[in-house]
Parts: C-alpha cells; structure tokens; sequence
C-alpha cells in the first residue's frame, strides 16, 4: 500500500481512498478492464466510489502515463497498466486480451508506406488461442 501511495505521489496523483482502490486493482490486472469493469470490481471494497470518480482516476491515471487507452473492443475502450511497446492478442471466443511482446511481429517496409512517417505501431491479432499440450 505504501509503495502505490508513493507511486502515485511521484506521479503528482493524490492519493484518495477512490483513487487507491481504482489504482490497485487496475495497476495490478492483465485483463485490460473498461472503466465499467472497474467499478463493478471495485465498489464493493469501496462502497463510496462511483462512476464519474472512476472514470476520472482512470483519465488521470493515463495522463500521468501509469495506464494506457486501447480502444480494442467494440464500441468500448479499455485500459492497458502494460505502458511498454507491445501489441494484442483478442480471443474471439473468449473476448480476453493478451499481451504480444513487441519483438514477436515482425511488420516489413512497402513502398506503399512511402509516403508516411511512421513513429510507432500496434498490431491487434484476433484468433482462437490453441490448446496447451502438456
């Protein structure tokens, strides 16, 4: 609890109880949440939290770069806590979005790119996530 309120202090954020409860489960989850997720797993620990006061951590937590928006679902945004350069992976039966390290996709030059700069990139890959053998 400590380490989160000092992270968030060195990120200029204060650290109210709401945005303590926000930070630690959304800071702590791979499972790229929207801002309705997040209140349906937090409110309960945190009966005093509501809608607008977690839609407002959660901007404030990306403006401060701890999070990041994905918009990776349709017609919903999610937030991503991996902030590194990465891409995704959508299970289309699950609806559950891994993490794809960045080194994994290789995107090769085309001429018919020529005419942009490119300065970053995401690829979101959508599939069947296979059945580990063991």
């Amino acid at each position: 609890m400590e380490d989160l309120i000092a992270l968030l202090r060195h990120h200029g954020i204060q650290p109210t109880p709401q945005r303590l409860a926000v930070a630690r489960f959304v800071l702590a989850t791979d499972r790229h949440p929207t801002a309705d997720e997040v209140l349906t797993q937090v409110q309960p620990g945190c009966p005093t939290l509501s809608k607008a006061t977690v839609y407002n951590t959660l901007n404030l937590l990306v403006e401060r770069g701890l999070l990041k928006v994905q918009n990776l679902r349709e017609g919903a945004v999610v937030f991503d806590a991996n902030t590194g350069r990465h891409h995704h992976f959508i299970d289309i039966q699950t609806g559950k979005i891994y993490d794809i390290p960045h080194e994994a996709v290789n995107i090769q030059s085309h001429e018919s790119l020529a005419d942009f700069e490119i300065t970053e990139y995401q690829v979101t890959l959508r599939g069947r996530l296979k059945k580990r053998t063991r």
